[in-house]
């Protein structure tokens, strides 16, 4: 195996790939380079001399520029490097396609139709609060329903807990119920219950007027204070919501009913060079199939936009594109908060030295594809083919609103590990073989592979065949776990 990695042949560092001394040897280009320093695994190191200001280049693009003299052998990070990025910019429509290499193989999965057309990979029966007072009560419910059925033939039950539904105002309260809403008509549920304790803002007869048409037979609703015992009514409509899903069956499905959330957290100098590139390699595929990929973590994307930009379909998703971007840079703003704060601590200790260095990294989710549409934060998919969706980088928030947007399955890479999940499967890829071994409770697929003894080619022949298996049924550690969250996106004033 080798120590290092040169990412693009322009670049002018390169990664370790392996713990590294100082003064041990390393050959880049048939050049042999001594390490000037310790070098931990993910971090860059100089392969010449770069001058002050000049620009740091990996993946083949400015990743920030040098603040002081650097030699050849040298750690580059944070202590020698910044961002180039400030401000708000002026973003000109580009468009360069790239024509997409993959043929539709016509595979299927075994999912579950709804009736109204939509496919779940799940059959769960799920409890979804509209206000976070009556979490607890839902938890009684469902553990009472659970010990008077005894063993039941459905994949789960689940309370969507949250914090909100009350003392929120304005896109707050929009935005909670809107994410509810879409947890409710999600095609993962066979059956909802809506359970509301009464006097919150996020009220059931306005929530059952915004929820619009809905299958009567597979959602029930019940408002605690309109009943003496909360607990035996909502016991009462779960066997009921029970009765009419049990005898769902899974059945063969084309893999164009597909739909993909694509995250990443917990990233390390490695996330750009295996597990994000095999997602993309997987997003492009199953686009070629007819499926669909949603992109997120909007600030994220600061440093590595235009990338997206050029593969826009035309200038109305372009000029969708920059609003989703300057909008989330404006959010900051209002908050005087720096719109370039990131990497976090943790992505610094792996390596990640600027916000281009990680966005860089992170748009590799999305592969090559054209860019087909934008939607809102609480938006639902319209457009089968690579959509970006507005939400934050923070994982919680950004992995429900995937799920909300009709994911049926997340894509989660990340070097140093969480054990998270969403309320939809949350696929956790490692970067790296050793993070794989150490949290294999954690890790569902080792992406780390690829920098020791396997091409991209044969492991992304891996990640298919067991991705058809989760959409089939197969669970991933979140769902073994039971770790199941929602996370929704708050902005304003709470009463």
């Amino acid at each position: 195996m080798k120590n290092v990695i040169k990412i693009n042949e322009n670049d002018n560092v390169v990664v370790a790939l392996t713990d590294l001394e100082k003064g041990e040897i390393v050959e880049i280009d048939n050049e042999k380079i001594s390490i000037k320093e310790a070098v931990k695994r993910g971090h860059k190191i100089a392969v010449r001399k770069i001058k002050l200001n000049e620009n740091i280049i990996k993946y083949g693009f400015p990743i920030g520029h040098a603040i002081c003299d650097v030699s050849e052998g040298e750690w580059v990070h944070t202590h020698n490097a910044k961002t180039n990025l400030d401000g708000i910019k002026d973003y000109n429509f580009n468009q360069r396609l790239i024509k997409n290499v993959f043929e539709n193989k016509g595979l299927t999965f075994k999912g579950y139709k709804r009736n109204n057309g939509d496919v779940g990979i799940r059959n769960e029966l799920w409890i979804v609060p509209t206000v976070g007072c009556i979490n607890g009560i839902a938890d009684k419910v469902i553990e009472k329903f659970k010990v008077e059925l005894g063993n039941l033939n459905i994949d789960n039950t689940l309370v969507l807990k949250h914090n909100y539904g009350c003392s929120q105002l304005g896109d707050d309260h929009k935005n909670t119920r809107t994410i509810l809403i879409d947890a409710v008509k999600h095609p993962n549920a066979g059956g909802v219950l809506v359970m509301g304790l009464g006097c919150e803002n996020n009220n059931m007869d306005e929530f059952r007027k915004a929820l619009g048409e809905y299958d009567e037979k597979r959602v029930k609703f019940l408002v605690a204070q309109e009943v003496s015992d909360e607990i035996e009514e909502g016991v009462k409509l779960l066997k009921e919501l029970y009765e009419n899903m049990k005898d769902d069956k899974r059945e063969e499905v084309s893999l164009s009913e597909l739909k993909i959330g694509l995250k990443c957290g917990g990233s390390d100098g490695f996330s750009g060079i295996t597990a994000n590139p095999l997602v993309g390699k997987f997003s492009d595929w199953l686009i070629a199939q007819g499926g669909t990929t949603i992109l997120t973590e909007v600030p994220e994307m600061f440093g590595a936009e235009t990338l997206l930009m050029d593969r826009t379909e035309n200038k109305g998703v372009f000029d969708k594109t920059v609003h989703l971007i300057n909008d989330f840079k404006e959010y900051f703003m209002n908050y005087n908060q720096p719109v370039y704060e990131n990497p976090s601590p943790g992505n610094k200790a792996g390596g990640i030295t600027t916000l281009e260095d990680k966005s860089l990294g992170c748009t590799q989710k999305a592969g090559t594809e054209t860019v087909v549409d934008v939607l809102k934060y609480g938006e639902t998919l319209k457009t089968k083919g690579l959509n970006l969706l507005s939400a934050p980088g923070n994982d919680l928030v950004a992995a429900s609103a995937l799920a909300s947007a009709g994911c049926q399955m997340v894509l989660f890479t990340t070097g140093r590990g969480t054990p998270f999940g969403s309320f939809v499967p949350t696929m956790k890829i490692s970067t790296n073989s050793q993070l794989y071994k150490l949290k294999p409770h954690w890790i569902d697929f080792n992406a780390g592979t690829l920098v020791e003894d396997k091409t991209l080619d044969s492991l992304l022949e891996e990640f298919i065949e067991y991705i058809i298996k989760v959409a089939s049924g197969e669970l991933v550690n979140n769902e073994k776990n039971e770790f199941r969250e929602i996370a929704i996106f708050k902005n304003g004033v709470t009463l």
